[in-house]
């Protein structure tokens, strides 16, 4: 059973309906006690850094959360702003974030005042190396993206995928361990997001 984060931001049923079109089993949760009994994990999250570590404290997830993913190993996605609150720190926000991935999380800047941000719409995936998440895909996928920050890693090995965004390259997937994290929306991308998010249940 995937159970599916509801702490008032993301796209749950989205989500839902793309884990069962996967063939996967999944529901959505709203109180930390009902993650007694999860297989896996899904943090969605759309907004911004502060308002998610609030959201996360004021509906007492985080103990809950820190036991099951850091200390039972149960495996945990992260989508956009719930890979963002994974790391140590935003320059969004004052907050600390989960601190899971040794990483903090960056604003686009570029020189060119032309370039549009949020980075929104379809863009290129680029594996590193192997890893589950992106079995079998015949070519680089292509995912859809609407975000104005992105993660920075501080140890190369947890980064999974990259994605260029005209001269910036960020890292749009990581994993440390059982802590899965990507910066796009699966559950907005069709059949490339089916694929990720059929083998991230298949873990």
């Amino acid at each position: 059973m995937v159970l599916i984060i509801n702490y008032n931001t993301g796209n749950c049923g989205s989500i839902l309906n793309m884990i069962k079109k996967a063939g996967g089993n999944a529901e959505i949760v709203s109180d930390p006690m009902q993650l007694k009994g999860a297989e896996k994990i899904i943090l969605p999250g759309v907004g911004s850094f502060d308002f998610g570590m609030n959201e996360l404290e004021k509906g007492g997830w985080i103990e809950v959360l820190n036991k099951k993913i850091i200390n039972e190993k149960v495996p945990v996605l992260g989508i956009c702003l719930g890979m963002q609150l994974m790391a140590k720190k935003s320059e969004e926000g004052i907050k600390s974030g989960l601190g899971w991935v040794d990483a903090e999380v960056i604003k686009f800047r570029f020189e060119d005042q032309k370039i549009k941000i949020p980075h929104m719409g379809w863009n290129w995936v680029s594996p590193l190396k192997y890893d589950t998440l992106f079995k079998n895909y015949t070519d680089n996928p292509r995912f859809y993206f609407v975000h104005s920050y992105y993660v920075k890693c501080h140890h190369e090995e947890d980064i999974i995928a990259k994605t260029a965004y005209f001269t910036q390259t960020f890292v749009s997937s990581f994993r440390k361990d059982n802590i899965f994290g990507v910066q796009f929306h699966p559950e907005k991308s069709h059949v490339y997001g089916l694929h990720l998010l059929k083998n991230f249940i298949q873990l």
